[in-house]
């Protein structure tokens, strides 16, 4: 493929709703003439094949530890769509993220990649049967909402009740005639009204008032603990932040998952290294996308490869413009909402292939860290 042209294969990956995880891979291609590809996808750590159509094969890593990959010699005619299908493992409660790629017939340079990610149909039934009522999100503060007015209610009726006995007691009080019985009806003479006795106005026993307050204070204070204990559950404390972060906020993710940061959203969808112990070329295919709405540099020195011992090497610039069959992907700017697909070379010492990628649209950008398994 002549450097800067469009690529004429498309790649398109879909999750199939099925129990266990499957993908469907459609490879297009929008040329007039026939093309010879290689399409890879990337199995997920801990996964392997069970099914796989198209005369597409599971092959081991190549030169990395981790899972395997499979693979399809595919000849694709003109103008034509050819779709295969994988099934894989099941790994419970897991998303399960699956990139594929489709190279040029060296193996290296890629057309197009794509990617999806299984998931796992959840049963709503038995979740909310397997989840207590009290421990359930916004369960105290509905049980607040309905405790504390009926305490209050009750309150008020008893005292209420209370008043109105004593109301009845004094207006019903008897009051003897001058004999000492009772007073007839339908006396003549009018009788001298007699004051009603003093009564002082009862207030609110002691228990109604310090219970309603604690049954308020409970319930407040649950629903704070209960709200809390949920938005620090919700923290992902496995994320790990890029250094030296000043600009946007960094983000962390396995191969093929889309990672934005400033400026750029980057997606690594496989890494590959082959050489000698001594001087061994990891190539990573990165999808790179400029989200702002003006063009953006980027730099070779800020794109890293780490190794399990906590050391790093910086783009290998010279090996990345070979595998772009000479092109400088970093001597252009990146246009807005443009896309591209390129892979970046690094070449590292020793045994131990790169455990993770940083990448980065500029010096005081946040990045992206991918896990590389």
């Amino acid at each position: 493929m002549p450097p800067g042209a469009a690529p004429k294969v498309r790649v398109n990956v879909a999750p199939a709703s099925t129990p266990a995880p499957a993908y469907r891979i459609e490879v297009r291609n929008d040329g007039n003439a026939p093309v010879v590809t290689t399409v890879r996808q990337e199995l997920p750590p801990g996964t392997s094949a069970t099914t796989v159509t198209g005369g597409g094969r599971a092959t081991p890593p190549v030169g990395r530890t981790g899972p395997a990959e499979i693979t399809w010699r595919l000849t694709l005619p003109a103008r034509s769509t050819t779709t295969v299908h994988t099934a894989l493992t099941a790994v419970p409660d897991r998303l399960l993220t699956a990139p594929a790629c489709a190279f040029a017939s060296n193996g290296e340079q890629p057309y197009d990649c794509a990617t999806a990610t299984w998931r796992q149909v959840a049963d709503p039934v038995a979740k909310d049967e397997s989840t207590p009522l009290w421990q359930r999100p916004g369960s105290a503060l509905v049980a607040g909402a309905v405790l504390l007015p009926a305490l209050a209610g009750t309150g008020w009726w008893m005292l209420r009740r209370r008043r109105g006995r004593a109301g009845q007691t004094a207006g019903g009080r008897t009051v003897p005639d001058a004999t000492g019985g009772p007073a007839a009806q339908g006396t003549l003479y009018p009788r001298p009204a007699v004051p009603p006795p003093a009564y002082r106005r009862r207030r609110p026993p002691v228990w109604l008032v310090v219970g309603v307050a604690v049954a308020a204070l409970v319930g407040t204070v649950g629903a704070a603990a209960w709200t809390a204990t949920t938005r620090v559950a919700a923290i992902d404390t496995d994320a790990k932040p890029t250094s030296g972060a000043w600009t946007g906020q960094g983000h962390a993710g396995p191969l093929g998952t889309p990672l934005r940061e400033a400026a750029f959203e980057f997606t690594v969808y496989r890494m590959a290294c082959a050489g000698s112990t001594d001087h061994r070329r990891c190539q990573a295919t990165v999808g790179v996308r400029n989200l702002t709405s003006r063009q953006q540099v980027w730099h070779g020195e800020l794109q890293r490869a780490y190794l399990p011992d906590g050391k790093w090497v910086n783009a290998d610039e010279p090996a990345t413009r070979a595998a772009n069959q000479g092109r400088d992907v970093f001597a252009e700017p990146v246009a807005a909402d443009q896309r591209m697909l390129v892979p970046l070379v690094f070449t590292v010492q020793g045994a131990q292939p790169p455990s993770q990628v940083e990448l980065r649209s500029g010096v005081f950008s946040a990045g992206v860290r991918v896990d590389v398994p």
